[in-house]
């Protein structure tokens, strides 16, 4: 099979082996820039649910208060229009 390849064409083949290698192993540490990166955000994240989770309840509890509040109000003062 080699034999009826040209000369020309085994060395190209042979750079683009090489230079496809060179390229994946330069890439390798933006690779694992780009992974921290990704890393960090998912923690941002994972603390930012957690302090979503913790408020929550409080946030309905208020909401409950103030719709207990406005129904108050407009059972003592009904609106004429």
């Amino acid at each position: 099979m080699f034999v009826l390849i040209g000369p020309r064409q085994v060395v190209r083949g042979a750079l683009r082996v090489v230079t496809a290698t060179v390229q994946a192993v330069e890439s390798l540490p933006r690779i694992a820039a780009a992974l921290e990166d990704v890393r960090a955000t998912l923690h941002q994240v994972e603390r930012l649910a957690a302090y979503i989770a913790q408020e929550v309840p409080e946030l309905v509890y208020q909401l409950e208060q103030l719709r207990e509040a406005d129904e108050e109000l407009s059972r003592e003062s009904p609106r004429t229009g």
